[in-house]
């Protein structure tokens, strides 16, 4: 093989790897429980798929070690979320407090068993009686 044909090997090669490496990247979303006492609790790389919702996430985050485990009731567009670990909704009125969320730091405007979550986006639930 002449300099030329094994430059070119080489090149190609390493362009073939790097491309293999980048399609085999996997996309992630994260998640955060901010308990609303100080306590928080953040699970990272949560894998990513087309259509993933946030409940998609939750369901995820239950399976890995110190995970979280949650209750909700309805489903899909009526799904309403009211227990992560010990603490549960407190339902209307001044004072009281309930889980809502917020993806990016934008808040959640449709239930969370359908709303679509997207690669690399950071998933808070927060216990707090403030609404946006």
């Amino acid at each position: 093989m002449t300099i030329t044909r094994r430059i070119a090997f080489v090149l190609l090669l390493a362009f073939g790897l790097a491309q293999g490496a980048i399609a085999q990247r996997v996309e992630t979303v994260h998640l955060v429980v901010d308990y609303g006492d100080g306590a928080m609790k953040i699970i990272n790389d949560i894998p990513w798929t087309q259509g993933l919702t946030v409940l998609d996430v939750m369901n995820a985050a239950k399976v890995r070690p110190h995970g979280i485990t949650f209750e909700f009731s309805g489903s899909g567009s009526s799904a309403l979320l009211t227990k992560i670990d010990d603490l549960t909704s407190q339902g209307s009125g001044a004072g009281r407090k309930n889980w809502q969320f917020w993806i990016n730091a934008a808040y959640g405007n449709r239930s969370f068993g359908v709303y679509e979550v997207q690669p690399q986006d950071t998933v808070l639930w927060r216990f707090t009686e403030r609404a946006p």
